[in-house]
C-alpha cells in the first residue's frame, strides 16, 4: 500500500480570509466551500481544507511548501508587495531575510490566524551543505 497525505484541516478564525491569503501568495486556486471547510489544493494533490474556528481555540502549526526557484519569486512579490514581515527563521529573529539552506532559498511569514507559513526551494533532506542566511 502507498500511504499518501490527502488532507489536512487548518483552524482559522476567518476560514475564507486565510484560504484566500494562502492561495494569493502561492499562486493556487481556493476551491468551493464544502460544509465548514474552504480548499485549497496543492499540486501533489494535497487539500488544505481551512476550518473557521474561534480564536482562542486556535493553536499555531507550522505549514512548509516546496516551490520551485521561479515559484519562490512569484510567491516572494506579494509578500512584499502587501508588506508582510518575513524572516529567515522559523524563530522569527531575522526579519527581512531569507535563508539559504542546501543551496536554496526560504523564507517564513505568518498567516492571518498566526499560522507559521514557510517556502522553500530545497527539501531539508538535502543535507549536502551547511544552512547559511543572508
Amino acid at each position: 500500500m502507498s500511504v499518501e497525505l490527502n488532507h489536512t484541516i487548518i483552524h482559522a478564525r476567518d476560514n475564507r480570509e486565510s484560504a484566500e491569503f494562502l492561495a494569493h501568495i502561492l499562486g493556487l486556486e481556493v476551491g468551493t466551500e464544502s460544509g465548514p471547510f474552504i480548499p485549497v489544493a496543492t499540486s501533489n494533490g494535497v487539500t488544505l481544507d481551512f476550518a473557521a474556528i474561534p480564536a482562542e481555540s486556535i493553536v499555531m502549526q507550522h505549514y512548509a511548501f516546496i516551490v520551485s526557484d521561479e515559484e519562490f519569486d512569484a510567491a516572494f512579490a506579494p509578500i512584499q508587495q502587501a508588506g508582510i514581515t518575513y524572516y529567515a527563521d522559523p524563530h522569527l529573529k531575522q526579519p527581512g531575510e531569507i535563508n539559504h539552506h542546501y543551496g536554496g532559498r526560504g523564507l517564513y511569514f505568518m498567516d492571518p490566524a498566526g499560522h507559521g507559513m514557510e517556502i522553500i526551494t530545497r527539501p531539508y533532506d538535502s543535507h549536502e551543505q551547511t544552512p547559511t542566511t543572508s
